[in-house]
């Protein structure tokens, strides 16, 4: 089974707030970092994105991938590769959960298999560099209201 990072973070938001940022691809490139061009490919009957592509660079993986993604109740997105050039895989996960009023954790996991050769570590610092700016990025994207 592949290795997965995984990191939260406080989010001074109502839960809500913070998915309808995660579900607004098309703005990804102002607060991701690593996502330069975000397009949805597909949508379900609620409007929410079933098939996004996006080009990513993050240092020592640069990628146009399609990933595929999984809306469960209001507060989980998950995703998983379909096509890419680089990565064998790339599954993750954001995970909200309310701390009351309008605070709220985010878990976000990522497993990533590039199709180079790359030792584990290498792999396991880009997940982390990945993780952790998009997690600020979400958190100043969602607490400056834009």
């Amino acid at each position: 089974m592949a290795e997965h990072t995984s990191s939260s973070i406080t989010i001074e938001a109502a839960p809500a707030d913070v998915m309808r940022v995660i579900a607004d691809f098309a703005r990804y490139p102002e607060w991701t970092g690593e996502v330069k061009e975000a397009e949805v490919l597909a949508a379900d009957d609620a409007g929410r994105a079933e098939k996004v592509r996006l080009v990513l660079d993050a240092g020592a993986i640069r990628d146009d991938h399609t990933l595929a993604y999984t809306w469960t109740g209001a507060d989980e997105v998950s995703w998983t590769l379909v096509k890419s050039q680089m990565l064998r895989s790339l599954d993750g996960s954001y995970r909200l959960t309310s701390l009351g009023g309008d605070r709220t954790e985010v878990t976000y996991q990522l497993t990533v298999d590039v199709k180079i050769p790359m030792l584990g570590m290498i792999k396991r610092k880009a997940e982390k560099v990945i993780i952790d700016r998009a997690l600020d990025g979400l958190k100043k994207r969602v607490e400056s209201g834009a």
